[in-house]
């Protein structure tokens, strides 16, 4: 089973921030996300959640706020005729100034979008579930 975390960003206006992954990823590529990274061996959840924002978007841990977790999900899913067992941590976190994300190449673009507007897109497997679930 993968162990990853998934981490919804929301900035003062109340959108939150997608990410589009890019075809250097081995899953998902071109789908829509938020920050998210496999969990190490010995390594805490939350700890990786922090580590992915530095990592993906360039922010530190002085330029979120914590606001919740959710219980963790577990996900089946088949990807290029590959099956995927996940295991899920959502958290939710509050980012002071949404003018600082800096993506690295994991990603080809980022948006800020409402909410309701993640139906719009072709989005990876529960985030939809997981925005509606927080919202």
């Amino acid at each position: 089973m993968h162990k990853v975390v998934s981490c919804l960003l929301l900035n003062k206006e109340g959108e939150i921030l997608i990410l589009k992954r890019s075809k250097k990823v081995k899953t998902y590529k071109g789908m829509w996300g938020v920050v998210a990274g496999y969990i190490e061996k010995d390594e805490k959840p939350f700890d990786t959640a922090i580590k992915e924002i530095k990592e993906e978007i360039g922010l530190n841990k002085n330029d979120v706020k914590f606001v919740k977790g959710l219980d963790a999900i577990k996900l089946m899913d088949y990807y290029n005729k590959e099956k995927y067992d996940w295991l899920i941590f959502p958290f939710v976190f509050n980012i002071k100034k949404k003018d600082k994300i800096n993506i690295d190449w994991e990603h080809l673009e980022y948006r800020w979008i409402k909410p309701s507007q993640i139906k719009n897109y072709k989005t990876v497997p529960y985030l939809k579930e997981m925005v509606l679930e927080i919202m």
